[in-house]
C-alpha cells in the first residue's frame, strides 16, 4: 500500500485518566514501533489529578490533547477525539498497552485488502506474554449462568461454558467473532461515523459490547486478527478504586441486557446475573473469615452492594 504524506491514515484515540507512567510507555511504543504510515495520536483525558498530562503528550510529536474538566467516561470521551481525529482510519486504544512490533501497520494492510466493513482487533498478551482476553461472545442467558455458577472459569477452554474461551485457542488466522475487547479496536472512520460513535449510556465497561453489537446490525464484521499482538495490563484505571469497579461494571451489564435482550431472554439474563451477585457473597465472605484476608471482605461486600444497582435508562 503506498502512503500519501499529505494525509493521515490512522487516528490513534486514547482515552486517560491518570497512570501517566502508562501512558507515556504506551506512547513511546507507538512511536518505536509503527512505521510506513502515517499517523495522528489524540489523547483525551479524563480530568487526572496526578499531574499536568501535557508534560507527558509534548514530548511526542502529533499529538492532540483534549483535557476535560471532569471524568466524561470512557463512551463520551472517544466520542470527543473522534470529532476531531483526522484519519482515515481509527484506532482506539487503551492507556494500558504496549506494542511490541508494527502491529497497527500489519492491521492497516490487513484491513485495507477486505472490502467489507470491518472492525479488527489483535490477540491480546498479558505481562508475561501468556494469552489474555481478547474476544468474546455477546452476553445472553446461558453465558451468563455459566459465569454465575463459575462454570466459564472451571471450563476456561470450552466455547459452551466459556463466551471468551476463542482467546484462549490456537487460532493464528483470522475469525470472525462477536466482540472484540475494546483495548484495541481497529476500524475505518467512516464506520465510527455511521454509528455516531460509542453510546454514552454505557459510562465505563460493556461499551465494545454495544458498538460490536450495533456494527452487526448494520452487516458490519467483528474480525479476530492473531497475526499481531500488543501486550495490555488490564484494569489499571481502576485498581485504586474498588467501588468504581464493582458499580460501573453491574450497571454497564444490566444497561446491555436492557438495550439488547427482551421478553423472556432478558429475565432470564437478569435473574441469572442476580444469582451469581448472590452466590459470592457467602462465598468471599466465608473465604475472608478462613483466611483472615481483608480482600475477601472487601469483594463480599461489594458483591452485596451491587445487588442495589439498577440503572434506568432509555435507549433510542
Amino acid at each position: 500500500m503506498k502512503t500519501n504524506l499529505n494525509k493521515i491514515d490512522v487516528s490513534i484515540i486514547i482515552v486517560n485518566y491518570n497512570n501517566f507512567e502508562l501512558l507515556e510507555n504506551c506512547l513511546n511504543s507507538i512511536y518505536q514501533h509503527t512505521t510506513g504510515i502515517t499517523f495522528e495520536v489524540i489523547v483525551v483525558d479524563n480530568n487526572s489529578n496526578e499531574g499536568d498530562v501535557s508534560e507527558i503528550t509534548s514530548k511526542f510529536r502529533n499529538v492532540k490533547l483534549i483535557k476535560n474538566i471532569d471524568n466524561k467516561g470512557f463512551s463520551a470521551a472517544n466520542n470527543q477525539g473522534f470529532k476531531i481525529a483526522s484519519g482515515e482510519y481509527y484506532l482506539i486504544l487503551n492507556n494500558d498497552t504496549f506494542f511490541l512490533e508494527n502491529t497497527i501497520k500489519k492491521t492497516l494492510d490487513f484491513v485495507c485488502l477486505r472490502k467489507e466493513k470491518v472492525f479488527v482487533g489483535c490477540r491480546l498478551l498479558n505481562s508475561d506474554k501468556t494469552y489474555q482476553e481478547s474476544v468474546m461472545n455477546f452476553p445472553s442467558a446461558w453465558n451468563t449462568l455459566s459465569d454465575s455458577l463459575f462454570l466459564s472459569k472451571i471450563f476456561k477452554r470450552s466455547k459452551f461454558f466459556n463466551k471468551n474461551a476463542l482467546s484462549f485457542s490456537s487460532v493464528s488466522q483470522p475469525i470472525e467473532v462477536d466482540v472484540i475487547k475494546g483495548a484495541f479496536i481497529f476500524c475505518r472512520s467512516e464506520d465510527i461515523k455511521q454509528l455516531n460513535g460509542f453510546d454514552e449510556n454505557f459510562y465505563f465497561y460493556s461499551e465494545e459490547l454495544d458498538l460490536c453489537k450495533r456494527f452487526k446490525k448494520i452487516s458490519g464484521k467483528i474480525i479476530y486478527y492473531p497475526e499481531t499482538s500488543i501486550m495490555h495490563i488490564g484494569g489499571a484505571t481502576v485498581k485504586n478504586d474498588e467501588l468504581f469497579f464493582y458499580k460501573n461494571q453491574a450497571v454497564a451489564r444490566i444497561q446491555y441486557f436492557q438495550k439488547h435482550l427482551n421478553g423472556i431472554r432478558f429475565l432470564l439474563a437478569v435473574l441469572f446475573y442476580y444469582t451469581g451477585i448472590i452466590i459470592r457473597i457467602p462465598i468471599y465472605l466465608l473465604f475472608g473469615i478462613i483466611s483472615f484476608k481483608v480482600d475477601y471482605f472487601s469483594k463480599s461486600r461489594h458483591y452485596f452492594k451491587q445487588l442495589f444497582y439498577y440503572p434506568q435508562n432509555v435507549f433510542k
